[in-house]
């Protein structure tokens, strides 16, 4: 099955990341369809690019991110189809297989460019066009070297952006760092989860990435003691024992008394007027 490999790979129990256990059904021909960049710090820092297609995934892993010079071939290496759900996913793996921090770096819809994709994917020269927030236009994935679509032979892609209006010489990777869903950085996904979960032993220790995670880890730590802080302060300034919404109703009381008893003062004070006419009356009578 499509996701044997992916499910294989992975111990739910332990991995947030969507079993994918709902049936999936894909548009069929050249109508748009889901996409992804998945931004992922693992052992490495790299970009998932996924394609749906069948109901599920198609995945490759480009080291360096899609690049929007058409005269840069980045290298795309072809991995496990992922479920559809999987498209949305954003978070920290803690331990396993792809352990690190996920961010949905880019989302949208694909438009492939010819009719038969299950052919294109079988010649290694897959056309289509991308409408994501960062990633737009014409693009293509050629598989350098000869060998068959399902598993065998080479999983070496090549990712090129077409010439077009889309086209350019920015690097949309550094200009466009953040997630389209949180609109965060690695530190502030992690920082929402439990960043001591790699105080000790995270993903990767030396060289370039092991430093990029101490900072990482360094600044959610510090961002949650900021919001515990915060809180903390927050909670000391209210009274005792009660909360925003009991305090707001205590208040909304106290005003509706205010307002009432000026009202019940004048209504008790034309009652007694009433009462007292008649006896002022019978005395005036005896006097005169």
């Amino acid at each position: 099955m499509a996701l044997d490999e992916y499910k294989r790979k992975r111990d739910f129990s332990k991995s947030p990341e969507p079993e994918g256990t709902r049936a999936r059904k894909s548009p069929g021909g050249r109508t748009p369809r889901f996409f992804c960049v998945q931004k992922h710090l693992a052992s490495h820092l790299h970009y998932d690019f996924r394609l749906e297609h069948n109901g599920v995934l198609l995945s490759w892993a480009v080291p360096k991110g899609p690049s929007l010079d058409p005269s840069v071939k980045r290298l795309a290496m072809h991995v496990e189809d992922h479920p559809v759900e999987y498209g949305e996913f954003e978070g920290v793996i803690p331990s396993g297989y792809g352990a690190g921090i996920v961010m949905l770096w880019d989302k949208g819809l694909w438009t492939p460019e010819v009719d038969d994709i299950e052919a294109a994917l079988k010649k290694g020269d897959l056309k289509f066009t991308l409408d994501g927030y960062k990633l737009k236009g014409s693009w293509v994935l050629v598989r350098t070297k000869g060998g068959g679509w399902s598993g065998g032979g080479d999983r070496s892609w090549l990712l090129i952006k077409h010439r077009d209006e889309w086209a350019g010489p920015v690097d949309i990777a550094e200009f466009a760092p953040l997630s389209v869903k949180s609109q965060g950085d690695f530190a502030e996904i992690l920082s929402e989860d439990n960043p001591d979960v790699w105080r000790s032993n995270r993903p990767a220790k030396g060289g370039e990435t092991g430093a990029m995670f101490e900072k990482i880890i360094a600044r959610a730590l510090e961002m949650r003691s900021e919001r515990s802080d915060s809180s903390n302060r927050s909670a000391r300034s209210k009274p005792s024992g009660r909360t925003d919404g009991e305090m707001t109703v205590s208040r909304a009381n106290r005003a509706t008394k205010r307002t009432r008893q000026p009202q019940r003062q004048s209504s008790t004070s034309r009652t007694t007027r009433a009462r007292s006419t008649p006896r002022k009356r019978a005395a005036t009578r005896k006097t005169r």
